[in-house]
């Protein structure tokens, strides 16, 4: 029983990273095609705050990865290693009994 909470308790974390990374995508396109402004206080702390969430992680995503170019891989690199993770661990509890 401690087993399947504790999977639903980080599932769902990680559901939660995805969406905050998908956030940090739109907000960047947003930011780059000048639609929202960074001298705005709610969008700089909205944009602060992405990052020092998603940072630590995509950190060594980046030193592993090779350079390329403009283009930032690492969220999509995220995305697809939490989904592996969270499909990893919704078979557990079949196999633990």
């Amino acid at each position: 029983m401690l087993v399947y909470t504790l999977i639903d308790i980080l599932t769902y974390l990680m559901n939660i990273i995805v969406i905050v990374v998908i956030v940090q995508f739109v907000l960047s396109l947003l930011i780059s095609f000048n639609v929202v402004n960074m001298h705005n206080n709610g969008v700089a702390a909205v944009w602060k705050a992405v990052n020092a969430i998603l940072e630590p992680l995509l950190a060594p995503i980046r030193k592993i990865m090779p350079d390329t170019g403009m283009i930032d891989l690492s969220p999509m690199v995220l995305i697809i290693g939490l989904s592996i993770v969270i499909r990893l661990l919704s078979v557990i509890p079949y196999y633990t009994g």
